[in-house]
């Protein structure tokens, strides 16, 4: 009996795709486990069919409903059994024109089954090669140190190779990436990098090649074997079950497919000590994090894993997400998902018996307004937080002596060496904490702190023998501290996911500092399989010359190789006279993406403020008569609705379709919240920052679309990419 494969791409499609179109694929799709290659031909409402002046032989497609077909690699005629590979589902001429074009083939040296559109390659290296040989021997070519033989050893066949040789730039090479076989551009991109032809092999073949399984041997496969062997990109159904969940839980998607440098980082055996995975949005790091937590619940059956994160809504995420991806009762009993603050005031209620009083953001601003108006102190109150929470409880400061000596990393000259304004600063913080005390309240990184302190010491016991953190870059060296009291040094202990580019809140920390080590276990993830390769180069210029300091704290972080697979429309953004007219446009955009088919629940409008832009967003689309649904309110993915958040909330999240409005020159940077220049001029520059990755996290959470606006003068943040279009 012949067997049925789906690729990644169609896979992901289904969560697209209409529900009449998805029942077409279901009753299709299950023929192929129940009939002889010969009862599919004759089926004639499969209308299984070859592809007239296909540039593969081997393409076919199926009748889905009656105005769309799906585009179907078959087995080499003649072959009894054989595996048929659904490639893609689209209008019945889309099908027809996109099976013509396509070409299937064996990686030579990954073993991993290819695709291509050949025409489009032969017609962009016409494009792009000169017209004679004497204007080739004066443009430097970007793979001329790589010979053809160290080519054709990474797999790069003869096609490829000529558009390769083409190449004298690197965004020649990006163009024609949506184009090429996927290993095959993998490999180019690491030349082009500067990587060498050994490093490529260790980091894209080896890789790739282990996945091959049993087809790992010397020697040319079949294309039968290359499609059982290729599981990052396809899945061989074995039951009509599987292509049930497939239909219904599109999520599953992440849940089968793990690109080889993911795989290669969630499954690693065993790491001797901490680990470090970093990457831009996008890159699967919270993917990553959930198959850790699989491989360690399988390597150590009888061990404990916290998987922790930063705010509750990403905690209950990811403990569904597990859930899905587990499956197991028993296992899924033996990890606690909770965010560090949760589980850190567990620890104190157990030790007292009492609730802690947290204090709020906005009472602890008022306590220090008040401090600095008493000690009539030429400081602003958000100048002394921030002296409080980044220096005095980032190094566990507690008394002056040593405050005055301490180093203020991220912190301006302005206390630097002056020791009567340290004593001053020292007296705030000493009333500021007598108040809190005396009113038995605590900040959350104070909380932190002290729970960190008792799991120390063992008067508290977490039992954990491994932690697993998403979200990293936001957590503060108090929370660090807790959680490297949580588990004992040893291999895998500590398995850390985070993007500094994403970090939204004032916290930066060293890690040797707090006594986790990732030296020689740090891994960064490069590949974007969220968004669109036009969405993401529109963001990735918000951050445009702002250097970004890594999660270790040891250097700056860099998005150099970061790229996407996917591209789509280029984003829309606009200004407005006024806010009236942005909220109708907005209004007309929504209308506009749910015309296109998507679902509500995939559509998000987010604002820095909620009062009054978000607000009067919530008014205008209920009276065009479009229901929302606040992120806060932590929806279901069932419960309709287009999503409204803060740029805050947005963060771990994703969507088909976001609205980020209000991106207007008073917003961003938000003025309240950036430290003056003549306060601390580092502090300035930080806050300056956390602005810019802010509005990065908002944009990068939209996947195929996105729109930005604002009313009046737009930010200083969008101003160069609009001289740039």
């Amino acid at each position: 009996m012949p067997q049925l494969a789906l690729a990644k791409n169609i896979w992901e499609k289904f969560a697209q795709l209409e529900k009449p179109v998805l029942k077409g694929v279901q009753k299709a799709t299950e023929k192929f486990q129940e009939r002889t290659i010969a009862e599919l031909y004759a089926d004639k409402g499969l209308h299984l069919e070859s592809v007239d002046k296909a540039a593969d032989p081997r393409m076919r497609t199926i009748r889905i409903t009656q105005f769309y077909r799906g585009v179907v690699l078959a087995p080499e005629d003649g072959e009894p059994d054989g595996t048929f590979l659904l490639y893609d589902v689209l209008p019945h001429n889309d099908a027809y024109d996109k099976a013509a074009k396509l070409k299937f083939s064996v990686n030579s040296a990954t073993h991993a089954l290819e695709v291509r559109n050949v025409s489009v390659i032969d017609q962009l290296v016409e494009i792009i090669e000169p017209e004679d040989a004497d204007s080739a021997t004066v443009v430097s070519k970007v793979f001329a140190h790589v010979s053809d033989d160290e080519m054709t050893y990474l797999g790069i066949d003869e096609q490829v190779l000529r558009a390769a040789r083409t190449v004298t730039e690197l965004e020649q090479l990006t163009a024609l990436g949506s184009f090429l076989p996927e290993d095959q551009f993998e490999a180019l991109h690491h030349l082009a990098l500067g990587f060498t032809v050994d490093e490529v092999y260790q980091d894209v073949v080896i890789p790739r090649r282990a996945e091959a399984g049993g087809a790992s041997g010397e020697g040319e496969i079949s294309l039968e074997q290359a499609i059982i062997s290729t599981p990052s990109r396809i899945k061989v159904l074995t039951s009509s079950a599987e292509l049930r969940e497939a239909l219904e839980e599109p999520l599953v998607a992440w849940k089968v497919f793990l690109h080889p440098s993911q795989r290669r980082v969630a499954y690693h055996p065993q790491y001797n000590g901490s680990a470090q995975v970093s990457g831009g949005p996008g890159t699967g790091k919270t993917v990553v994090a959930l198959h850790r937590v699989q491989h360690l619940l399988n390597r150590y059956p009888q061990h404990r894993v916290l998987l922790t994160t930063f705010t509750n809504a990403m905690a209950d995420n990811l403990r569904e997400n597990l859930e899905t991806l587990i499956g197991q009762a028993d296992q899924l009993e033996r990890v606690e998902v909770s965010t560090i603050n949760r589980l850190a005031m567990a620890q104190l209620r157990r030790h007292t018996g009492k609730q802690p009083q947290l204090l709020s953001e906005s009472e602890s601003h008022q306590d220090w307004k008040r401090v600095r108006k008493d000690l009539n102190l030429p400081w602003t109150e958000q100048f002394l937080a921030q002296e409080y929470q980044n220096v005095v409880l980032a190094q566990k400061i507690e008394d002056e002596a040593t405050y005055q000596v301490a180093a203020r990393p991220g912190r301006g000259a302005g206390v630097r060496r002056n020791s009567a304004q340290r004593t001053e600063i020292w007296s705030a913080i000493e009333r500021y904490l007598a108040e809190l005390s005396a009113k038995g309240r605590k900040t959350h990184n104070a909380a932190c702190d002290e729970a960190a302190d008792l799991v120390r010491s063992g008067i508290v016991e977490l039992n954990f023998d491994h932690v697993v953190v998403d979200e990293a870059q936001d957590l503060h060296p108090a929370q660090w501290r807790f959680l490297r009291a949580a588990v004992a040094e040893g291999p895998d202990d500590l398995f850390i996911t985070g993007d500094p580019h994403q970090r939204i809140y004032d916290s930066q920390t060293s890690l040797a500092s707090v006594g986790i080590k990732v030296t020689g276990r740090s891994r960064r993830l490069k590949v974007n399989y969220r968004s669109t390769e036009e969405i993401l180069s529109w963001s990735t210029g918000l951050l445009t010359g702002s250097p970004i300091s890594d999660l270790s704290g040891q250097g700056d972080d860099s998005l150099s190789g970061y790229r996407s697979l996917l591209h789509g429309n280029p984003p829309v953004v606009t200004g407005h006279k006024t806010q009236a007219a942005e909220v109708e446009a907005l209004v007309s955009q929504v209308e506009d993406w749910l015309e296109q088919g998507i679902d509500s629940t995939e559509i998000a409008v987010c604002s820095r403020l909620r009062k009054p832009l978000l607000d009067k967003v919530a008014g205008a689309l209920d009276k065009a008569g479009i229901l929302t649904v606040k992120v806060d309110d932590h929806p279901g993915p069932d419960d309709e609705g287009i999503r409204l958040a803060t740029t805050h909330a947005m963060k771990g999240l994703e969507f088909r379709a976001v609205a980020v409005v209000g991106a207007g020159a008073s917003v961003f940077p938000y003025a309240p919240g950036i430290t003056a220049a003549e306060v601390d001029q580092v502090q300035h520059d930080n806050d300056l920052l956390r602005d810019r990755c802010l509005l990065f996290v908002a944009c990068t959470r939209a996947r195929e679309y996105l729109a930005v606006s604002w009313n009046g003068a737009e930010s200083r943040f969008v101003t160069p990419l609009l001289k740039k279009a």
